[in-house]
């Protein structure tokens, strides 16, 4: 059993306190971030170091072969946590230089996501909707039927559709808020009819309905205090929905997740976009706006090279040449 947390004990104790304060206070929300100079600190003290001068180059890559990484992008990341906080000691002159000499390792190529095409995302929320009920987890079809619902057609992030309360939804104005996300951040996301009678329905057939007039009470709940776990999304989504898919998962592509559905919905849209005539990059903040991101770049992210995509790329390409062409010919 682990113990509980008691705070930050080695000699980077307080600049770690700091640090972190620091990156909050300008909207991050450094999670994964402290967990893991959690784990910093606790090695120090492991190590017996009582002073900041005790914490050499040789130190730090003791705390990084103690932590192992097989994998090159989870090394960088942890690699990257640590050299920012020292980055930041340096830039406060806590210390005259940063110990970093560990270089990132190299990453071999990223697979692409798995997305949704629309009769795909059709098979998956039927699948959800027949989901029977359990011992802990009445009114589970329906529930997972509106989660998925979400996530796949408004593009939220997993953690925001399972924070959301009965008062962020808007079924006059056709809204959802999202509270305190990521970065801090908070929107409003609108959802059109197909969305709104699903959720609709949802909190209308609900054993907990009667309390969807309190505002902070959770909107996707099995016992009308907690609300559905992540983790709990994302299992049922990988042990009971996926298997009753049979999928065929490419050559160069990442096996399903329930991000893929964030994933799916930016491609989805940028290829109406396209179809419809749109210039993507005069909309592309637009989007980033919607996503929740800070700005368009991290959007991009999301934006996979597909087939149907250059398709339409293609297509429009040609179309914007024809003139060129046209005139060209003897």
């Amino acid at each position: 059993m682990r113990s509980a947390w008691t705070g930050f004990r080695s000699p980077l104790a307080e600049p770690i306190a700091q640090y972190l304060a620091t990156k909050r206070a300008l909207g991050c929300r450094f999670a994964s971030e402290e967990r893991t100079l959690r784990l910093l600190d606790r090695f120090l003290v492991q190590q017996g170091i009582t002073t900041l001068e005790a914490i050499t180059y040789e130190c730090l890559e003791q705390f990084l072969v103690s932590r192992p990484r097989p994998v090159a992008r989870s090394y960088n990341q942890l690699l990257g946590v640590v050299r920012r906080l020292f980055d930041w000691l340096v830039s406060q002159d806590a210390i005259g230089k940063s110990l970093f000499r560990a270089a990132s390792r190299r990453e071999t190529g990223r697979r692409l996501p798995f997305l949704f095409d629309p009769p795909l995302a059709r098979r998956l929320l039927e699948s959800a909707a027949r989901l029977r009920d359990n011992n802990r987890s009445r009114y589970r079809g329906p529930t997972y039927h509106a989660i998925f619902a979400i996530l796949y057609g408004l593009g939220l992030r997993v953690g925001e559709v399972s924070r959301l309360q009965c008062g962020d939804v808007d079924l006059e104005r056709d809204l959802l808020l999202i509270r305190d996300s990521k970065f801090g951040k908070t929107r409003l996301v609108p959802f059109g009819p197909r969305l709104a009678a699903v959720l609709r329905a949802y909190l209308e057939g609900h054993p907990h309905g009667t309390r969807r007039n309190v505002p902070a009470a959770p909107l996707f709940t099995w016992n009308g205090r907690q609300s559905v776990h992540t983790n709990s999304i994302r299992n049922v989504f990988r042990d009971d929905l996926l298997p009753q898919l049979g999928l065929t998962v490419p050559v160069g592509t990442t096996c399903p997740r329930v991000h893929d559905l964030r994933h799916s919905f930016a491609v989805g849209t940028l290829l109406r976009w396209y179809r419809q005539g749109v210039d993507p990059g005069a909309r592309l903040h637009h989007l980033a706006t919607f996503l929740g991101h800070v700005d368009p770049n991290s959007t991009a992210v999301y934006l996979t090279v597909t087939s149907d995509l250059l398709k339409e790329a293609s297509r429009r390409f040609e179309a914007f040449t024809a003139p060129a062409r046209l005139e060209a010919r003897p």
